[in-house]
């Protein structure tokens, strides 16, 4: 299948709209807490078996991200969106069926498997186009698209509350929820992919003209001359792109990409666990206060997260252009451990603390996610950066069943023990704080590609029969 090409004098600026339209809707993932109290009331489910869509949907992310990574690469960002469409869709229609049914299997089913494989393709879809659209400015680009899915929840956790309020809150409430979803993300999906497209020789010129500013990498020796993905992508040239260019087979060889896999799935391992039980979480911080949290206060605070996930998306990835990959990433992973201190010390102590503490680590946890694939740019190139980037999200799928599964299990079991309230997830608490240092260590370590991995030093093929440029 060959991708859309953008005719003369198409505007770059429409790609990240295009993008943002597939984001948006695949977010809705992080508003899944927002589901997790009524489905344990309506099927009598523990926090831990609510949590498995959730978490099979992160693995199957992962996972279909690596593996079709590849495919998205040679088949172009129109159908990575149309297989995305469906399977995301799919996955809620499947879920309404399950929980009409009382099929919980069902539920975990659609919304994780199916539906997770529509998250992994969809995510990827845009990242590589748009690194090619704007090689001048990666982070703030992939940064804008990617900002989609942390934004998705802003949208979807009060829609999904106040549907539960009007439906019901009982299994057939949550069916109808479940259907209303799909079939209005299938209309937002459908925008995304009518609007994209990839660059033609026009385009590539248009980019190439546009490169002044080339981005900060953190890492010496991995600066490129602006303009070379543009070229690449319009397919105008068989000249190899100046500066590092590694195809997806031996990136996965390198220590650095290895570095950058822990880094990723320690700081989302981090984040995906106040995120996945955000709701309940802040609840049972202030269950014994004067001053509860209700079930709309909990939604709302699960809006917020969601609003810090998207503006640490764009804000922190803009400014990894300017102060360097490394530099951010050391933020992230230093100041992230730093909240989590304060939250398991003065947590429940003070609402704001807590309130203020989450939202900086969300935003670390968006802007991560943000940042990664210009970081993946400045090391091994654009030549097979789509397919690369899909291969690292394996750190996803490991930390989708981490993040929930520590502050879940953990959390019953200490409840078990006799602990309600905050003391249910100090141990959960300590736990995030030394991944999160592992990580830093990582960032730490993480050094330029040796050249002999580079295209031209190997005299390879391109990876996967990904040789043709015309993406």
């Amino acid at each position: 299948m060959r991708p859309p090409v953008a005719p003369p004098g198409w505007s770059r600026w429409l790609v990240p709209p295009a993008a943002l339209s597939v984001h948006l809707s695949i977010g809705q993932a992080y508003a899944w807490s927002v589901f997790k109290p009524p489905l344990e009331s309506a099927l009598d489910l523990s926090g831990t078996q609510s949590a498995l869509p959730f978490q099979l949907g992160i693995v199957m992310l992962g996972l279909s991200a690596a593996f079709g990574g590849t495919l998205v690469e040679r088949n172009g960002p129109r159908w990575a969106m149309s297989v995305a469409l469906v399977c995301f869709t799919s996955g809620f229609l499947l879920a309404a069926v399950g929980a009409e049914t009382r099929q919980y299997w069902l539920i975990v089913f659609g919304y994780g498997f199916v539906g997770g494989i529509g998250l992994g393709i969809g995510y990827i879809s845009p990242v590589s186009t748009l690194i090619k659209w704007f090689p001048d400015r990666p982070g703030m680009a992939t940064g804008i698209a990617i900002m989609g899915f942390g934004g998705g929840a802003l949208i979807a956790s009060p829609w999904s509350a106040r549907m539960l309020e009007s439906f019901g809150a009982d299994s057939s409430g949550i069916a109808l929820a479940f259907l209303v979803h799909g079939l209005s993300y299938a209309v937002f999906m459908a925008l995304g992919v009518v609007l994209v497209r990839v660059p033609g020789p026009e385009g590539a010129a248009e980019v190439s003209g546009a490169s002044g500013v080339p981005g900060a990498s953190g890492v010496s020796g991995t600066a490129e001359r602006p303009g070379a993905a543009g070229a690449e992508a319009a397919g105008t040239s068989s000249a190899p792109a100046p500066g590092p260019q590694v195809s997806a087979r031996q990136a996965v060889r390198t220590p650095q990409f290895w570095c950058l896999w822990v880094v990723l799935c320690m700081n989302v391992t981090a984040g995906i666990g106040i995120l996945e039980k955000a709701a309940p979480m802040i609840t049972d911080f202030f269950a014994d206060t004067s001053a509860p949290v209700s079930a709309s206060a909990a939604a709302g605070f699960v809006a917020l997260l969601s609003a810090a996930n998207m503006a640490g998306r764009i804000g922190w990835s803009s400014a990894s252009d300017l102060v360097g990959r490394k530099n951010v990433y050391r933020l992230y992973l230093g100041a992230g451990a730093l909240m989590y201190l304060l939250i398991a010390l003065f947590g429940d102590e003070s609402k704001p603390l807590f309130v203020v503490c989450a939202l900086v680590v969300l935003s670390f946890y968006g802007g991560g996610f943000a940042t990664v694939p210009a970081y993946l740019k400045d090391l091994f190139g654009t030549y097979q950066v789509g397919a690369i980037h899909g291969r690292l999200l394996t750190a996803w799928s490991l930390a989708g069943v981490l993040g929930p599964l520590i502050v879940n299990w953990v959390a019953d079991r200490q409840e078990e023990a006799g602990k309600h309230g905050s003391d249910r997830y100090g141990v959960s608490l300590s736990i995030m704080i030394g991944l999160l240092v592992i990580g830093f260590v990582a960032n730490e370590l993480v050094r330029p590609v040796h050249p002999r991995h580079h295209v031209l030093a190997r005299k390879e093929p391109a990876d996967d029969a990904t040789a043709s440029p015309a993406r």
